[in-house]
């Protein structure tokens, strides 16, 4: 899965400089990438299996990190919370795996219009795993954005496509990853758990990928290295963002990513979202609209300050 959440990104990014339009620039970029990221994936799911997908993505993440990671630090992978670090990375793959999946079988429209609900989890998880306190506007916003995804999936209905559900599974992986995240944050650098992310991925997907191993052709393999190559960079355009801009100002561009894949999904798999995927896609995007602004007066409260980068 690789839907951008500005809330959470920007707890592991750091105080940043005041250029408003140049974050959002990056952040649309990043969206742009992580959308042809996500087709590229769907269009692959054709000819192999998402393991192996998710396996190409994260080989060429380790050699793309690689460089940046041993440049002026030999030990990238030193943790102070190691065991965390491992079971966040598990988690991530896990995401990763159902969303590919996911992709086989719907309209990316549709997929990632659904797999948004991520942050609505990250409430739901934040009061179990973090004792955080969620006051009625936050599950107010939560309930919205759940409705929202009952619009798109419609159970119950000749519209229900089981495979609907591996989406929402992944937002649900994902948003463990993002609790995770917060529990590392302040403990280990962004570095290190980018180094954790990638080198995990590749352990276990290794793992698994020789049980379903489909040799790619050149051209599978041009494509799933520019699958790899288009996530990381657009996350890495993420994490630029957050250095110029507030993740309230960037919070209503990270789903423009949904009018890309739509627009994709048009042009190269002749898929139009029906009616009930846009309204259900507007009632997640509200919700989680509020949801970032009810946690960012939250924080303001709480934390005077974002850390710095160069710590």
């Amino acid at each position: 899965m690789t839907t951008t959440t500005p809330s959470d990104l920007a707890r592991a990014t750091l105080r940043h400089d005041d250029h408003p339009f140049r974050g959002i620039a990056l952040l649309i970029g990043a969206t742009l990438c992580l959308a042809t990221s996500d087709s590229l994936a769907k269009y692959l799911s054709a000819t192999l299996p998402s393991i192996e997908i998710a396996w190409i993505r994260f080989v060429v993440f380790v050699l793309l990190l690689a460089p940046v990671a041993f440049a002026g630090d030999r030990a990238p992978l030193r943790s102070h919370k190691p065991v965390l670090q491992v079971f966040r990375a598990l988690a991530l793959v896990v995401s990763s795996l159902l969303f590919i999946t996911a992709l086989r079988y719907l309209p990316i429209a549709e997929a990632s219009a659904t797999s948004f609900v991520a942050p609505l989890f990250v409430t739901a998880l934040s009061i179990v795993v973090l004792g955080e306190v969620v006051g009625l506007h936050r599950w107010a916003a939560t309930l919205v954005g759940l409705c929202g995804v009952l619009i798109v999936v419609r159970p119950g209905t000749a519209a229900f496509d089981p495979a609907s559900i591996l989406p929402v599974a992944s937002a649900f992986a994902w948003a463990i990853t993002l609790v995770m995240t917060r529990m590392i944050s302040g403990a280990d650098r962004i570095i290190t758990t980018m180094a954790y992310s990638a080198v995990v991925g590749v352990l276990a997907l290794s793992a698994l990928v020789p049980f379903v191993w489909v040799t790619p052709s050149w051209r599978d393999l041009l494509l799933g290295v520019g699958v790899g190559v288009a996530s990381s960079v657009g996350h890495w355009l993420v994490v630029l963002a957050f250095r110029h801009a507030d993740a309230s100002v960037l919070a209503p561009f990270s789903y423009v990513q949904l009018v890309w894949v739509t627009v994709i999904g048009f042009v190269v798999f002749a898929e139009l979202p029906d009616l009930w995927t846009f309204v259900g896609a507007a009632f997640i995007i509200g919700s989680g609209l509020y949801t970032a602004h009810r946690e960012r007066r939250r924080h303001a409260k709480t934390v005077p300050a974002e850390p710095n980068p160069t710590a």
